[in-house]
C-alpha cells in the first residue's frame, strides 16, 4: 500500500452543479472569500463522481496542475452536490456513541452495529429531505461522521486504515423509526429517496488528521439537539476499516457513516420528530455543514423504467 504521505495536500473536493452539468471541483478558502476550482477529470475518464476519480487513481491524485489551469468560480453553497453520487457501499453504524446507547436503554455494543443505506437515499448538502407520505410522524434527525474509503482494500489492519481514506464527510442518516424498528436490520427505515444528505465536500486526510478529536452539533430550527465529541465513539474509525473489511472488499467511494451521539428525536421526552417546515442543520469540526429544509414529500406516480 502507498504511504499517506503520498497523497496530496490537504484539500476540500466538491462536486458542483454548472449549467453544463455536475462537475467536479475543489473548494479553496481566501481572505476575498471562498471559491470553487473546476477541474478536469480527463487522466480518470469522463466521470463527475470522486469515488470513480479515486478508483482510477488508486487514491487521491496529484490535482495540482488541474486545479492551476482549472476555472474559479465564487462557492455558492447551493450548487454544491453530494461528492459521491453513488457510492459502491453506503454502510453505517447503529450505537456507536456510549452517551447515544446509554439514551435508548441499550447495552454498549461488543461488536459494531452495521447496516446498509442504500446508495439511491443519497441527498445534497442543502437539498430537501422528504417527510414520506406513509410514515409522517416517525422521521428523526442523526448527525454523523462519515468517511470516503479512497482505495479499494481488504483486511486492512487498523494500523493501516489511513492509508486507504480519501477524507471525510458530514452525514445525515435520516431515520423513519416505526419503518427501521419492525425489523433488525433496520435497512427500510434509513433508506428512503432523499434520506442521506453528504457533503459538503470532502476534507481530504492531509488536512484532518485525527478525525477522533472532532466536535459535532446538529439544529433543528436553530435549537441545538446534538453536541457532542468523536472521542465519545466506542469502535474508533481505524477498528471500523478493519472489522469491515475483514468480510469484504471495500471500494474507492464507499461511504462509511460512524453513528449518531445522544439527543434523537426518538428518545426524547416526549419524542420530537422532523416536520415539514423544519431545517436541520449538522457541523462538523474542520469539515463543514449540511443545511437541509424538511418538506412534505411531494405526490409521484409509480415509476417504472425511465421517466
Amino acid at each position: 500500500m502507498r504511504s499517506h504521505e503520498a497523497y496530496c495536500a490537504g484539500m476540500r473536493l466538491a462536486r458542483y452543479s454548472t449549467p453544463e452539468g455536475p462537475a467536479l471541483a475543489v473548494v479553496e478558502r481566501g481572505p476575498e472569500g471562498d471559491q470553487v476550482v473546476l477541474v478536469d477529470s480527463a487522466p480518470w475518464g469522463d466521470t463527475d463522481d470522486w469515488g470513480v476519480v479515486f478508483d482510477a487513481a488508486d487514491g487521491v491524485p496529484d490535482l495540482t496542475e488541474a486545479v492551476a489551469s482549472g476555472r474559479r468560480l465564487p462557492l455558492d453553497e447551493n450548487r454544491l452536490l453530494a461528492p459521491v453520487a453513488r457510492p459502491p457501499e453506503f454502510l453505517a453504524i447503529g450505537l456507536n456513541y456510549r452517551a447515544h446507547a446509554l439514551e435508548g436503554g441499550r447495552e454498549v455494543p461488543k461488536v459494531p452495529v452495521v447496516f446498509n443505506k442504500q446508495s439511491s437515499c443519497v441527498n445534497s448538502p442543502r437539498g430537501q429531505v422528504h417527510i414520506p407520505a406513509p410514515a409522517p410522524d416517525k422521521v428523526d434527525y442523526e448527525g454523523e461522521l462519515g468517511v470516503v474509503i479512497g482505495r479499494r482494500c481488504h483486511r486492512v489492519p487498523a494500523a493501516r486504515a489511513s492509508e486507504v481514506i480519501a477524507g471525510y464527510v458530514v452525514v445525515h442518516d435520516v431515520s423513519v423509526r416505526d419503518w427501521q424498528f419492525r425489523t433488525p436490520t433496520m435497512t427500510m427505515g434509513k433508506s428512503w429517496d432523499t434520506h442521506g444528505p453528504v457533503g459538503p465536500w470532502i476534507v481530504t486526510t492531509d488536512e484532518l488528521v485525527d478525525p477522533h478529536v472532532l466536535e459535532l452539533t446538529t439544529k433543528v430550527n436553530g435549537e441545538v439537539r446534538q453536541h457532542s465529541n468523536t472521542d465519545d465513539l466506542i469502535f474508533d474509525i481505524w477498528w471500523l476499516i478493519e472489522h469491515l473489511s475483514t468480510a469484504f472488499t471495500l471500494m474507492p467511494g464507499t461511504i462509511i457513516t460512524t453513528g449518531t451521539p445522544s439527543g434523537v428525536g426518538v428518545f426524547s421526552d416526549p419524542p420530537r420528530f422532523l416536520a415539514p417546515g423544519d431545517v436541520v442543520e449538522i457541523e462538523v469540526e474542520g469539515i463543514g455543514r449540511l443545511v437541509n429544509p424538511v418538506v412534505a414529500e411531494p405526490p409521484t406516480a409509480p415509476l417504472i423504467g425511465r421517466s
